[in-house]
């Protein structure tokens, strides 16, 4: 029985985890459930998995939450939760699913305490990769990627020498837009950009993927997940979401992963390690039903995302968590409606092209980095907004 820390634990990894969970009872017990603000989800969580400890990191929703739980579990507010539960003796494995920079410091104290570690959260490589590998190597602790194509990766580099890499093959489903101009995306409404055509996520990832943005997020956690230089890391479309990453090695073999684009299979793989048990969706890809498989070049111009990702990963230093900041002030302001679609990419670039690169050696200096460009970023939303 192996004990779970659910870091976001209400979210759309979160859940889908849980699902995981309630299909190997005999395997897994929850022993951590933490949220953020959806403490009615949490709830009904808590009264079905019984943990022995409870985190809700807002401290409004935490006070909200302690007047009607009525269970049993530890009750813990606030952000420093994360990192407490991280080290507790009833944990063997810690699933980082929060959203933002909020999961890099629960990432590293789970690191530090030497827990298995299964990581769902990009902006923690993106903004602090340095950081989380370094700490990583120290420990001799895998990172088990949660990410469908990073577990895609993970799986095809299995048994293989890392030197042998030529190229790691990215893939994206090219999101709702896929093939529209710029003309065509200029007056995208959210509810158009929240209709992902293959995978079911949550806000933030469906967003990202309308815009590419998280392809360009993939791509930088790629680069440290594998010690891969961005020269050595594709992006191809692959719309039917069936081929879910490939390595090209030196040889010019290509290893790939296929399969359904369902989230559980990655969240299961990374829980059970180096084991694979039966799909948690009974599903398999029926290839009578399949006549080609498609692949694709990305439009970088009209997707300026990837661009701007490759440019902030070799940039190097804090580029790219100015990359990754700047871009969630504009998702947040496109969510309110102040900006337009296209802006997104406009708020992103100007805050990079303004940026001065400053190294990073430890925690506060990803801190100060992030609170900079979300600074700048709001200066451009200002300034093209609506």
């Amino acid at each position: 029985m192996k004990e779970l820390a659910v870091l976001g634990s209400t979210g759309s990894i979160g859940t889908q985890t849980l699902d995981v969970v309630r299909t190997h009872p005999d395997l897994f017990h929850v022993s951590v459930l933490a949220a953020n603000t959806n403490i009615e989800r949490l709830l009904v969580q808590a009264e079905e998995f019984k943990p022995n400890a409870i985190v809700i990191s807002n401290p409004l929703a935490g006070a909200s939450f302690r007047k009607v739980y009525k269970g049993k579990a530890e009750v813990i507010i606030g952000e420093k939760g994360l990192r407490e539960v991280c080290r507790r003796d009833d944990v063997d494995l810690v699933l980082v699913a929060v959203v933002g920079i909020a999961g890099l410091l629960p990432t590293l104290e789970a690191i530090d305490a030497g827990k298995e570690l299964a990581l769902a959260n990009k902006e923690t490589l993106v903004a602090g990769g340095s950081l989380v590998i370094e700490a990583a190597r120290r420990k001799h602790l895998l990172i088990r990627p949660v990410d469908s194509e990073h577990s895609a990766i993970f799986q095809s580099l299995l048994g293989q020498d890392h030197k042998g890499i030529h190229k790691i093959l990215l893939t994206a489903s090219g999101g709702p837009f896929r093939g529209k101009t710029r003309e065509e995306l200029a007056h995208v409404t959210l509810g158009d950009a929240l209709k992902h055509p293959t995978w079911n996520m949550g806000m933030k990832v469906t967003l990202d993927s309308a815009t590419m943005f998280n392809k360009g997020l993939e791509v930088i956690e790629a680069h440290w997940l594998f010690g891969t230089d961005y020269d050595d890391i594709e992006v191809l479309v692959q719309p039917q979401s069936l081929i879910h990453s490939m390595v090209e090695f030196n040889d010019g073999s290509i290893i790939a992963q296929l399969g359904n684009p369902d989230m559980r299979l990655p969240i299961q793989f990374a829980l059970t390690y180096p084991d694979r048990l039966p799909s948690p969706s009974g599903k398999f890809v029926d290839w009578r039903q399949i006549a080609s498989i498609a692949l694709e070049i990305p439009d970088y111009d009209t997707f300026r995302s990837l661009k701007l990702a490759y440019e902030a990963g070799k940039s190097g230093g804090d580029a790219a968590t100015a990359f990754n900041a700047s871009n969630e002030e504009a998702i947040r302001a496109f969510i309110s409606g102040k900006i337009s679609f296209l802006s997104i990419f406009d708020v992103v670039e100007n805050t990079l092209n303004k940026w001065a690169v400053s190294p990073i050696r430890n925690y506060e200096d990803v801190l100060r980095a992030d609170h900079k460009a979300r600074e700048s970023a709001n200066q451009e939303i200002r300034r093209v907004s609506l």
